[in-house]
């Protein structure tokens, strides 16, 4: 049987990269993305450059209904999975809020692949291997009780947003990690450094001309920014690693004030309120 990888953000510039490296390490591939006439494109540039045999099924990660349709087509078609890449990330540029409260990319970048993940867990073989896309910017994040709230105006607290979404993303690999580690199941972050990607862009004239003249010239490529999510997924040598965090194919320390920190219990107080409020059930 082969094996059955899904991969979020499949579409996007890493997403690409990391879909054709695991196609054509013989992976059926599911791209999970959000419905566009991009991703049409892109899936098909992608299975013609593989010959690898993939879908993608749309996935909206700020719509609890999107996941649980996909959570549900995935229930039907395949009997496991042996391979979750959460790539999908966004900074959005404006204010832009969840039903007039969350905060979209909080709820996108975090609470969505929070979701997504624990609704496959019953899936997922012996040897699994779940990787979450992290960023360097989870040091200047901060998990604090309005975590989730929207109505934040600036860019600048956008950007903020993105780091608070990327420290939850991490403490939550860890949780997970220490949650499937008598599974034989691993969780491990992959930080592909700064990226060239369309996700560095805030749509705010003076920043983005200053990113393009002074910061895009020595960002990574695509290609570059998807090899450490790539060797994670694929190599034997680390196939028993858990809970690790890695950055160009090495794994490195998170930082000490991070790991003793006491918002990683706040983050599971807040984050299970609002799975309540919600009305999810995991």
């Amino acid at each position: 049987m082969k094996k059955i990888a899904i991969i979020t953000g499949a579409d996007g510039g890493m997403g690409s990269e990391i879909t054709k490296a695991v196609a054509k390490a013989g992976y059926t591939i599911i791209m999970a993305c959000f419905p566009s006439q991009h991703t049409q494109q892109s899936y098909a540039k992608i299975q013609k450059a593989t010959n690898g045999e993939m879908v993608w099924f749309p996935l909206d990660l700020s719509s609890t209904e999107s996941i649980v349709n996909f959570v549900e087509k995935i229930n039907n078609d395949y009997p496991q999975i042996d391979l979750l890449i959460n790539n999908a990330g966004v900074l959005y540029p404006k204010q832009k809020d969840l039903d007039g409260k969350w905060d979209y990319t909080t709820m996108v970048n975090y609470f969505g692949h929070y979701i997504l993940t624990n609704k496959l867990l019953h899936l997922f073989r012996e040897g699994a291997r779940i990787i979450n896309v992290a960023s360097l910017t989870y040091r200047f994040g901060k998990i604090e009780p309005d975590f989730f709230e929207g109505g934040r105006h600036s860019w600048v607290q956008q950007v903020r947003n993105y780091s608070n979404s990327k420290l939850a993303l991490l403490y939550f690999s860890l949780d997970l990690a220490e949650k499937l580690a008598e599974k034989d199941i691993t969780v491990n972050c992959s930080d592909p450094g700064i990226v060239g990607t369309k996700i560095i862009a805030m749509n705010n004239r003076f920043f983005d001309k200053i990113c393009d003249v002074f910061a895009r010239p020595f960002m990574k490529s695509p290609k570059n920014g998807a090899k450490t999510a790539i060797y994670l997924a694929l190599n034997e040598n680390v196939g028993k690693i858990s809970g690790g965090y890695f950055k160009n194919e090495k794994q490195i320390s998170v930082l000490n004030r991070v790991l003793q920190s006491n918002e990683r219990d706040l983050l599971r107080k807040i984050t299970k309120d609002l799975l309540l409020e919600k009305n999810i059930l995991l």
